[in-house]
C-alpha cells in the first residue's frame, strides 16, 4: 500500500467514527443491532478468558470508577480525543481475534458497532447487556464477572492504545 492509501485509509476510519460518534442514537438501532453480531456477557467473559477475543470498554472514566472494568478489558473510551485511531489499534493488537465493544448497556457498543458493519468493517462484536445489564441479560456485574479498578485497567493499556 501506498502512503497516500494509508492516508485515505486513516482519514475515512477518522470520519466514519467521528461522524458517528458525534450524531449519537439513531432511530431504529434496534433493527441495526439485530444484524450485528451480539455476544451476552457470559459468551464475552468466556471467550476473553480463553484468549479468543480482546474486550473494548467504550464507557467515559467516571463509569469505569464507578464501577470498574472487566478484567482484561482495554478502556478506550468513546468520549475522548482519538477514540478512532485507538479503536483501529485495538483491532491491530487483537491479532486476528475479534474485538468485542461493551459499554453500560449496550446503547453506545452497539451504535459504534452498526457504524463499523455500514462501514464495511468486520471482526467486531457487540456486548449488548453491557455492564450493568440491558433486556438482552443481566450485563456483566450482575453476572459476578472479575472487574478492576479504572486505575489497574487504564496502567494495564499497552502503550499503542494510552
Amino acid at each position: 500500500m501506498t502512503k497516500k492509501t494509508n492516508l485515505r485509509d486513516a482519514i475515512g476510519r477518522r470520519v466514519f467514527i467521528v461522524g458517528a460518534t458525534a450524531m449519537g442514537t439513531l432511530p431504529g438501532q434496534g433493527v441495526w443491532a439485530q444484524q450485528a453480531e451480539i455476544w451476552s456477557a457470559k459468551d464475552a467473559h468466556d471467550a476473553l478468558k480463553d484468549d479468543l477475543i480482546r474486550l473494548v470498554d467504550v464507557r467515559s472514566r467516571q463509569e469505569w470508577a464507578e464501577t470498574g472494568v472487566a478484567l482484561g478489558a482495554w478502556p478506550i473510551s468513546l468520549h475522548e480525543d482519538r477514540f478512532p485511531e485507538r479503536l483501529f489499534a485495538a483491532k491491530t493488537l487483537a491479532d486476528g481475534r475479534p474485538v468485542a465493544l461493551i459499554c453500560a448497556t449496550g446503547g453506545r457498543s452497539g451504535y459504534v458497532m452498526r457504524s463499523l458493519r455500514e462501514a464495511g468493517y468486520s471482526g467486531f462484536i457487540d456486548v449488548s447487556e453491557g455492564m450493568m445489564g440491558s433486556p438482552r441479560g443481566p450485563g456483566w456485574i450482575a453476572s459476578a464477572f472479575p472487574t478492576v479498578s479504572a486505575e489497574a485497567a487504564l496502567s494495564g493499556l499497552p502503550t499503542e492504545l494510552a
